[in-house]
């Protein structure tokens, strides 16, 4: 009688640690290359970027390789990068004048989400969706800037 328990122990704990191997990786949808689509984008507090391209990129292990390069709204370039996995830890995200840390979590098959801290506080909090038919990802920030000021950002991305 005891073989079948532990049988039956052993498929849960496969299934469990399958689940969350998955829901551990990046979502396949969001890599390749992204370029900011400014017309279409909102953002709250403005001014906001005036161009952007996003490279995505899977790293061993189910993390994420995201190479953000753009013109700021004062027209300086920016280029920002962040190597991270799914797996709820703080990743250094270079490129911000303050250091900056995110956490990434992954939601489902189109959507990941990540947590912003600016010099140990939480600001943002971004949603990043693709669409059903792959060709647009947008970011949805809502939180607070350095600054205290309310964020309701909307930034919209092409496939390239």
């Amino acid at each position: 009688m005891h073989v079948p328990r532990a049988s039956s122990l052993l498929v849960a704990l496969v299934l469990a640690t399958s689940t969350l191997s998955l829901h551990a990786q990046v979502p396949k949808s969001q890599l390749g290359t992204w370029k900011l689509n400014a017309a279409k984008s909102t953002y709250s507090p403005g001014p906001g970027q005036k161009s952007s391209t996003v490279r995505i990129e899977a790293v061993p292990a189910g993390g994420v390789k995201m190479t953000a390069d753009g013109v700021d709204a004062d027209g300086t370039a920016t280029h920002n990068e962040i190597v991270t996995m799914f797996d709820g830890k703080e990743a250094v995200y270079k490129g911000p004048a303050q250091p900056t840390t995110r956490v990434y979590t992954r939601v489902d098959d189109r959507t990941m989400q990540w947590v912003t801290r600016v010099n140990g506080k939480v600001t943002t909090t971004t949603r990043s969706t693709v669409s059903s038919d792959g060709k647009v990802r947008t970011n949805t920030a809502t939180g607070t800037d350095e600054q205290g000021r309310t964020v309701k950002n909307v930034l919209v991305y092409d496939r390239q």
